[in-house]
């Protein structure tokens, strides 16, 4: 996916999940709305280059969304994407170009009893359903979901476990939303009963992927797989 009309940024706080306070290379200070609700603290700290998508509606109460942020790390930084809704548009992106092998009729945002999971399609004729995850945190060059509890992701993991067991071909795929990691871990220590559910649902048969990205300022792709360990930590 590409962004348009990217700026460069310095942030400097976040009065609310919603907004940042960030300033421009020459000093003019900028209210950006934060395309993510999460928490997102080892990313947002104070003095962070970040990177900026100007809209084109002028009737905005904030001129921009931020869209990546780089992170220091060990030798420089690392630019991860932060846009929680890219995730979606990669995959979409990447399952009609046949990332999971040919599908037909593929649906986005698919309403199934009380849920909506995010893609429905239909595989060597049987249903298949693909919930995707996007991660921005990584620890010590492991990536970790999520970075807050999750009910609504708890619900969904769940829900495709029992659709497996009635037949279904199911997915969760966690999007990294950057380069760099090693593996892929549940993040035991926020929410050991997400952890738990992932490793249920893979025993009873939904694929769990997970890929990283190339990350540009201005763009996001899917790229390359990365090993997926769902064995919890020794007490």
């Amino acid at each position: 996916m590409q962004y348009h009309q990217i700026q460069r940024a310095v942030f400097h706080a976040r009065p609310n999940r919603f907004l940042a306070e960030v300033s421009l290379p020459d000093g003019t200070p900028v209210r950006a709305h934060v395309r993510n609700t999460g928490r997102c603290a080892e990313l947002l700290v104070p003095g962070a280059g970040v990177f900026l998508e100007y809209s084109k509606n002028p009737n905005r109460r904030t001129p921009c969304d931020l869209v990546a942020v780089e992170k220091a790390v060990a030798g420089g930084t690392r630019l991860i994407n932060m846009d929680s809704s890219a995730p979606n548009q990669v995959v979409g992106e990447w399952l009609a170009a046949g990332g999971l092998g040919p599908v037909e009729q593929l649906r986005a945002e698919y309403p199934l009893g009380d849920s909506r999971f995010d893609f429905c399609a239909v595989r060597n004729g049987r249903p298949l359903l693909v919930e995707v995850k996007g991660c921005t945190l990584e620890e010590n060059g492991v990536a970790r979901f999520p970075d807050a509890p999750t009910l609504r992701g708890l619900k969904h993991v769940r829900e495709l476990t029992a659709r497996a067991q009635q037949g279904w071909d199911c997915c969760v795929l966690v999007v990294i939303q950057m380069k760099g990691v090693t593996r892929f871990c549940p993040n035991w220590a926020t929410q050991p009963a997400f952890g738990t559910a992932l490793a249920e649902a893979a025993a009873a048969g939904v694929e769990v992927r997970a890929m990283d990205c190339r990350v540009t300022p201005d763009a996001l792709f899917l790229d390359a797989p990365v090993p997926v360990d769902l064995i919890p930590p020794q007490a």
